[in-house]
């Protein structure tokens, strides 16, 4: 509330009763203090004002082809697909290399177990939310819906 007023009603108040959301008792406490405040009634009528602000704001929805993931025409999906592919295999390549590296490497078994049980986190983790895509993009029942 604004320094002037002493009673220090609470803006959840305010805005509660502003909703009719207050019960009987806050209600009439908050109804009493106004008739007396006047820095409150301001307060009020200034919340008041923003609400029907935001309420009578016309927000204009998205396009749905702003929100698609998919590429927009048949070059891209060659070249997505493509590096898809590519990555994958420097992935198992790079993957390949770096066991390869990591058992015949002098280390001790706890810093091997540190570099396995990180990167086994990790590519379960990735894993996971892979699966959940795949689920999610077989058992969509809006993908073809159209606005």
């Amino acid at each position: 509330m604004p320094p002037d007023c002493d009673r220090r009603l609470e803006p959840e108040l305010l805005s509660g009763y502003l909703d009719g959301e207050l019960f009987q008792a806050e209600e009439q406490r908050v109804r009493i203090h106004l008739e007396d405040c006047a820095v409150c009634r301001q307060a009020l009528a200034e919340l008041r004002q923003m609400r029907e602000a935001t309420m009578s704001t016309r927000f204009e929805p998205v396009p749905d082809e702003q929100w698609r993931e998919t590429p927009k025409g048949p070059a891209s999906r060659l070249l997505r697909g493509s590096g898809w592919v590519l990555f994958v295999l420097w992935l198992i390549v790079v993957g390949g290399y770096a066991a390869f590296q990591l058992i015949t490497a002098p280390e001790s078994l706890w810093e091997k177990l540190l570099v396995v049980g990180g990167l086994s986190a990790v590519v379960l983790l990735f894993l996971s939310v892979l699966l959940d895509r795949l689920h999610d993009a077989r058992s969509d029942r809006y993908k073809g819906v159209k606005r």
